[in-house]
């Protein structure tokens, strides 16, 4: 628990299943206030009840960030809402596995649109009000594929290596004003989006062990697990850490 997170609100896209909703789910117990924003209402209205009781306030905003109104029309709204803005989550995602020759550019652009377009016109939109404030933390939540690449996965790992350096280059900019910006790069997690990636696989539980076993912790990550360092990196406990792309990987970048 991080104490200095009471109080602050924190504005998460792709909010509403998986690691964005863990995330949530971990700065309400810290007592913040939490927006989550998805394209779907009512999976945010679900999202929402799975999280009455807790210490903090939640709200659902419905809103598609790979556009830039949209964008700016959450960050006005959370503004006009809570009078400020203390944490971004860009947590919203979309994965595509196949081999290169085989993308589409409606595929290409979806990817491209929803990590990079989304984080770079949430921070673009978030940056004016967080240098008036002199304080700030963006956080994006990247892979492992935008560190080491995959087989089949150009077009993800393109998107996620993009937006790593952007992450960089964004911490290099905004670090003078007191904002800080870090990427968390997991590998595979227990979450919605890779039940999508083995849909069509016949035998899930024996492709689950195989993609275990590629892990030296011998396991994948539970969203609870990428949320704690999402945390983490928002609370003054991280006070000095920007610019960072913390792997959260069960050392696979490190085989």
């Amino acid at each position: 628990m991080y104490k200095d997170l009471a109080g602050k609100v924190v504005l998460i896209t792709g909010g509403t299943s998986g690691i964005g909703l863990a995330a949530g789910r971990r700065f309400l117990q810290d007592g913040a206030a939490v927006v989550l924003v998805g394209r779907d209402r009512a999976r945010g209205e679900q999202a929402v009840a799975s999280v009455a009781g807790l210490p903090g306030q939640a709200a659902f905003l419905q809103g598609d960030v790979s556009k830039r109104e949209v964008c700016a029309a959450v960050i006005e709204q959370v503004l006009e809402r809570f009078g400020r803005l203390d944490v971004l989550v860009h947590a919203a995602g979309a994965y595509l596995e196949k081999p290169i020759e085989t993308v589409t550019e409606q595929e290409l652009d979806q990817l491209l649109d929803t990590h990079v377009k989304g984080a770079f016109f949430l921070a673009q939109q978030a940056a004016p009000y967080m240098k008036r404030a002199g304080r700030g933390v963006i956080i994006h939540v990247s892979s492992d594929a935008g560190i080491n690449g995959n087989a089949h996965c150009s077009a993800y790992c393109a998107a996620k290596g993009a937006l790593n350096t952007f992450t960089k280059a964004l911490a290099l900019e905004l670090g003078p004003y007191g904002i800080r910006v870090n990427a968390v790069c997991p590998g595979d997690v227990e979450t919605p989006l890779l039940a999508a990636q083995l849909a069509d696989v016949a035998d899930q539980l024996m492709a689950k062990k195989e993609m275990a076993s590629l892990y030296p912790l011998g396991r994948i990550a539970r969203p609870a697990e990428i949320a704690a360092v999402i945390c983490f990196l928002a609370s003054e406990e991280a006070s000095f850490v920007t610019g960072a792309l913390w792997t959260v990987d069960g050392g696979l970048t490190a085989s």
